[in-house]
Formats: C-alpha cells, sequence, structure tokens
C-alpha cells in the first residue's frame, strides 16, 4: 500500500501475489485502524508519520492509564499497611515513650539508629531559626559524614527565612552533595522526625522552639507514630519548594523560556545547547514535576516557584 499509495483490492491482489478475500479482510482491518482510507473502492494510504503516530499515542495512553490504576492500587496497599501496623500496635499494648533533654542526646540517638539499622533514612522538620543555626554550626558535620559513609539519608524541610544564616547555604549545599535531600516552606509549623520506619520524635510541646525547651523531646518506638509523621512530612513536602540555588537548573531554564513562548529552536539558540539537549530537559522537567504534558509542567514549576 506505501509503494502504490492508491490501488483496488484486485491491484493490491496482483502486486502481493495473494487471494483477493484474504486481502479484502487485511484492508479492511488497515481501515479500521486508520492507516488506510477507502474512497470509490480505492484504497489510500496515509503518511506513516500521522497513521502510526496516533496508533502510538493511544498505546501510551492505555499504558498512562494503566499506570494510573497501579499507583492506586500502590497507595490502598500503603493504607493496608498502615492499618495492619496500627492493629499490632493496639494488640501489643501501650508502646514505649522516652523521656529524653539535650542537643547532643537528640543528635547522638540519631547516630546511634543510624549505625544499628544502615541506611536509615531521617525525616526532619525544622521551624525556627535558632534551631537552624544550632543544626549547622555544631550537628550537621556528623549527619554528612554519615550519609557519606552510606548510614544515613537526610530528608528535610525548613522555613525559607534560614536559609540567610551564617553558614547555612554553604552546610546545606553539602548535604545534598552526599545525598541529602531539602526543601523550603514559608512557616514550618513545628519539629519533629522520623528515623526508619518505627522511630518518631517530637518535641515536648508541638509547635515550640526546641532551644527554648532545652531541646526536651520524646522518642517514640512504634511504627503507627512514625508512621502518621511520615504522612505529615510527606504533605508538607508536597507544598515545600526546592532551594533557590537547586531549583530544576537546567530544567528551570527551557520552562522559563517556554513560558515566554519560545519554540526549542529558539531556546537552543538563546541557551547554545542543541535541540535534543533542550527536549531532553524538558522530558526530566515533566519526571521530576509529575506532569503529564508541558503545560501541565509549566503550571507545576510555577506552583513550586521554579520560575521566579
Amino acid at each position: 500500500m506505501l509503494r502504490l499509495h492508491r490501488a483496488t483490492r484486485t491491484e493490491l491482489a496482483e502486486a502481493t501475489d495473494g487471494p483477493v478475500d484474504q486481502v479484502a479482510d487485511q484492508l479492511d482491518d488497515l481501515v479500521r485502524l486508520g492507516v488506510v482510507d477507502e474512497q470509490s473502492g480505492e484504497y489510500l494510504a496515509r503518511h506513516p508519520a500521522a497513521a502510526l503516530g496516533r496508533l502510538v499515542a493511544e498505546r501510551l495512553d492505555r499504558l498512562a492509564e494503566e499506570s494510573r490504576r497501579i499507583d492506586t492500587v500502590l497507595g490502598s496497599i500503603r493504607g493496608l499497611i498502615r492499618d495492619y501496623d496500627a492493629g499490632r500496635d493496639h494488640r501489643s499494648g501501650p508502646f514505649p515513650v522516652e523521656s529524653a533533654s539535650g542537643a547532643d542526646v537528640l543528635y547522638e540517638s540519631v547516630m546511634g539508629m543510624a549505625v544499628q539499622a544502615p541506611p536509615m533514612t531521617l525525616l526532619t522538620a525544622i521551624p525556627d531559626e535558632r534551631t537552624m543555626a544550632d543544626f549547622a554550626a555544631k550537628f550537621v558535620e556528623p549527619w554528612i559524614d554519615a550519609q557519606r559513609r552510606g548510614l544515613l539519608v537526610v530528608r528535610a524541610v525548613l522555613p525559607v527565612a534560614t536559609l540567610t544564616l551564617p553558614g547555612v547555604r554553604d552546610q546545606l549545599t553539602r548535604l545534598l552533595a552526599t545525598g541529602g535531600q531539602v526543601r523550603t516552606l514559608d512557616r514550618v509549623p513545628s519539629w519533629f522526625m522520623t528515623a526508619g520506619s518505627d522511630t518518631a520524635g517530637l518535641p515536648a510541646t508541638w509547635g515550640g522552639n526546641l532551644p527554648d525547651h532545652a531541646y526536651n523531646f520524646y522518642l517514640m518506638r512504634t511504627p503507627i507514630v512514625a508512621g502518621v509523621l511520615r504522612s505529615l512530612f510527606e504533605e508538607w513536602w508536597g507544598r515545600a519548594v526546592p532551594l533557590p540555588w537547586e531549583r530544576g537548573g537546567g530544567m528551570a531554564q527551557v520552562l522559563r523560556l517556554a513560558a515566554q513562548g519560545l519554540c526549542d529552536e529558539s531556546i537552543a539558540r538563546q541557551l547554545g545547547l542543541s535541540v535534543r539537549t533542550v527536549r531532553a530537559r524538558f522530558a526530566d522537567a515533566m519526571a521530576e514535576l509529575g506532569a503529564q504534558s508541558r503545560f501541565h509542567a509549566g503550571v507545576e514549576a510555577a506552583r513550586r516557584g521554579w520560575l521566579t
């Protein structure tokens, strides 16, 4: 069909040296697929790029829908796991709560748990400048070293106002370089942490300033409390934005220029890149932002502050 462009069933049967009935069935299939058109007894092949491109797009749409269904199922499984852990905690009776005091005790507890079960994921929310200043000046070094040694992975949410404190940018840059992740919010409601899947740290007073309360805190060793706080952390993390000097890098560049109406070729010329690199950055941005299209990526990037 592609070589003849336009032909009758009989002409196609002769060209393929096959029975007319078999050729007719095959043509009917191609018409149903939309890659061949029938006009007054003649068959016209559509351009392969348009015809197959549409079929590929339809298949990708089906795969995307299947992926969404899988995500829904996985979300249900996580809920079932939380219910199971809650039931286990209920059957085992009161869970242990340890009262502790002092910044050294807090950070040494984290290191001790990391050594016992590496690599341990530490989620922490830092709500105020004084706690952040203490963290940057005294305690981030062992955490950076622990990340470098594969003992610990730190994810932190902190107020954007703390980024201007002395030494904070350098320390956070080193934390990121060794595998940590940091995002900022305008306001972080309270300090807390989770260490692994079954240990949580809570302040003596929710929303309080740790240094003002002599670093009094509670350690709770139970999956249900840790799970609740992990869910809270992920909620804050989803609303938070990357550090200003880490906001998507090259991805943000192409999104900003695209928002100004530039095409791929113009963006490539302005940035001194190849068109292929520009398109790769678009693809990376869509993956990072969880977007299904460039427009969706632009909306999500704007929400996260990448475009400012």
